[in-house]
């Protein structure tokens, strides 16, 4: 649902081959991270290719209403006129981040170390979500936050007037909150030193780099140690977003499980701390290739052509690359069920307080699609029935989620019956154009208003 008031029941049918070229949106780290740098750079940076789902036009909402001058030029092309670092201005009203966890958790640190307060809300998955592992570490610098029970929206932050530069252990494996940290200890004086144990997505070292700050990263006993040094000026840049790998995972793995198909999907961005699920398909087995590797703006891209694999192998998928894949796994469980054999995730504990409990909500859907399931605290096992085995024909609850959402209807376009979702309105979060991308491959989507 995702603050609509109005359900979209959809069904996924069984298909033929999935066929063609899928243009997937940008990628949604770097679309977010994009408007926030520009907020707090000097001057004018212009960004093509930015993801226009419903979470980062919350992001470009947010940066008007703390003084940034955003403008949407059509076709992904915008431009952010920025007030820099520490030049935020107080926002008149509440600021509204959707269903972004991203977007909150950035925006509550880029704005802590400077002397206004704004209050924060979401809809009502993202006002059921954990925002201690944020206002903590922000606390440490002198900031000062009020919420709901719990920690949980809506929730106001006094940002410090006299910030301190923290060093900070992150305890969990998360880019947000490293990337909080990060962004509040710009308008901190001296270094703010992160220390992460499992290495996360780098986008944020990457583009806080390219925007003129002075940051390290070094690999030491005690993890992987980021250093900033506080109260740079920001330079403008020009950013041509690459396509979002989490978003390339849905037709990628629909090309794998559903029989006949050839699908190429370009332009995808393969930073190493996203491309986890890629890793993972192939060592099942997938026939998944990268073609015309290249490096843009900082980060690697290639195209991805994956085809039907149906010796699809359960594999016991490496904790350590948990980090690198945590939004992937809901899609990755669906094709461990046209696996042959038992498909072993763990370290994962993170999926339980995303949009939703992940592992709960796959699984459950899972099982109702007539695959079984096991799962702990912080793993989960999917016992693969192979090629042409899947039941399906159930109806599962996207519970606000727009990751498990796509996953049941890339599960329908293999199954033996179809798979029919409660709710797909939540998929406009992150990208909106899935439901004519899967069509014009192929794909036997429908849907229904009531």
């Amino acid at each position: 649902m995702s603050g609509h008031d109005t359900l979209i029941p959809m069904t996924s049918h069984p298909c033929g081959p999935l066929k063609g070229q899928a243009h997937v949106p940008g990628d949604k780290s770097i679309s977010h991270r994009s408007l926030i740098l520009g907020a707090l750079s000097v001057g004018e940076t212009s960004i093509s290719g930015l993801l226009e789902g419903e979470d980062v036009l919350a992001t470009a909402d947010a940066m008007r209403a703390f003084g940034a001058t955003v403008t949407d030029h059509g076709n992904g092309n915008w431009t952010v006129q920025g007030v820099g670092v520490g030049g935020f201005a107080e926002p008149v009203n509440v600021i509204d981040c959707g269903n972004s966890g991203t977007g909150v958790r950035l925006i509550m640190g880029a704005m802590a170390t400077s002397g206004i307060t704004a209050t924060f809300t979401g809809d009502a998955s993202l006002n059921g979500r954990p925002m201690a592992r944020v206002t903590d570490p922000i606390a440490l610098f002198g900031a000062q936050t009020v919420g709901r029970s719990q920690g949980r929206l809506p929730m106001t932050i006094v940002g410090a007037a006299d910030p301190v530069p923290v060093r900070y252990v992150v305890p969990m494996p998360s880019a947000q909150v490293k990337s909080a940290v990060l962004l509040a200890g710009l308008n901190a004086p001296g270094q703010t030193v992160v220390i992460e144990k499992e290495a996360t997505r780098d986008h944020t070292e990457r583009m806080l780099t390219g925007f003129g700050a002075e940051i390290s990263v070094e690999e030491t006993e005690e993890g992987r140690v980021i250093t900033l040094t506080g109260q740079p000026e920001l330079k403008p840049q020009t950013i041509d977003v690459p396509r979002d790998p989490s978003s390339a995972a849905f037709p990628v793995c629909a090309a794998i499980i559903t029989p006949g198909s050839d699908v190429l999907v370009p332009n995808i961005g393969l930073n190493p701390t996203r491309a986890g699920l890629f890793t993972t398909l192939r060592e099942m087995g997938a026939d998944l290739t990268y073609e015309n590797e290249r490096e843009e703006g900082g980060e690697p891209v290639a195209d991805l052509r994956a085809r039907f694999s149906p010796d699809l192998k359960g594999v016991d998928v490496d904790p350590a690359r948990a980090a690198s894949m945590i939004d992937e796994y809901p899609v990755l469980s669906v094709v461990a069920a046209f696996a042959k054999g038992d498909t072993v995730m763990k370290g994962v504990k993170e999926l339980r307080v995303k949009e939703s409990d992940r592992i709960d909500a796959m699984a459950t859907g899972l099982r109702l699609n007539g695959v079984t399931v096991d799962e702990g605290p912080d793993w989960w096992v999917v016992h693969g029935l192979g090629h042409g085995n899947v039941p399906g024909g159930a109806t599962c609850e996207s519970h606000l989620d727009h990751r498990i959402a796509m996953s049941f209807m890339v599960m329908g376009m293999a199954a033996n019956n179809a798979v029919s979702l409660d709710d797909g309105a939540p998929i406009a979060t992150s990208f909106p154009v899935f439901e004519p991308l899967v069509k014009g491959l192929g794909a036997n989507v429908t849907r229904s208003h009531r």
